[in-house]
């Protein structure tokens, strides 16, 4: 059994980090720089896996990746 919980979202923005050759850190920096939100790896984690709803931050993920907003 997998311990991996990533919601389609959280899915389609570790596949597009890939596809750029980016990690998560690079985005967490990202995300940082544009919303002046402090953002880490767990936080990054929770969005990805659906345990924490912040808007804010998923719409920085969006533009850093150049993603459509999905409902």
């Amino acid at each position: 059994m997998s311990d991996c919980k990533f919601t389609p979202y959280g899915l389609r923005v570790k596949t597009k980090l890939m596809e750029l050759g980016k990690n998560q850190k690079w985005l967490e920096k990202e995300v940082c720089e544009r919303t002046g939100l402090y953002v880490d790896n767990g936080y990054i984690y929770k969005i990805l896996t659906g345990k924490r709803q912040a808007p804010k931050i998923v719409q920085a993920i969006n533009e850093v990746l150049n993603l459509e907003e999905i409902k």
